[in-house]
């Protein structure tokens, strides 16, 4: 009987987007039903300056080299005129704490300047006064 009621169950998710249902209705009849609702991804920016200050291409090449093979980075980009290092990363890979270790390893202390969800960092960059 339990396995008719799952099976019943999942035919109905998967025919619920034809009927209005949407995807937070589904993850929560899916919880209720005891199966496992896989977690969204959190992809969040990450600024830091770093000590000592990036000083050439060269600089920027090594932390781009090296950061991007840590788990969760999707993107890193660096600025040698405003001194700071932008990365997107995957929250439930990695997280800030991580990343500066990383950061530690190839001989630079990185401090947070912000750590955001990226709709978030998206918004602020807009709103960001021109120069």
């Amino acid at each position: 009987m339990k396995y008719i009621v799952m099976i019943v169950a999942a035919l109905m998710l998967a025919f619920a987007p034809a009927k209005g249902m949407n995807s937070q209705t589904a993850d929560a009849a899916k919880a209720d039903m005891g199966m496992e609702v896989k977690g969204k991804k959190e992809i969040r920016v990450l600024v830091v300056t770093t000590t000592p200050e990036m000083h050439c291409k060269n600089c920027e090449k090594k932390i781009k080299e090296n950061i991007r093979f840590e788990p969760g980075v999707r993107n890193i980009e660096t600025s040698l005129e405003r001194q700071q290092v932008t990365i997107t990363y995957n929250a439930a890979k990695t997280d800030a704490k991580k990343l500066c270790e990383a950061m530690a390893k190839i001989g630079y202390t990185a401090k947070v300047v912000s750590d955001q969800p990226e709709e978030q960092a998206q918004k602020n960059d807009k709103n960001a006064p021109k120069k």
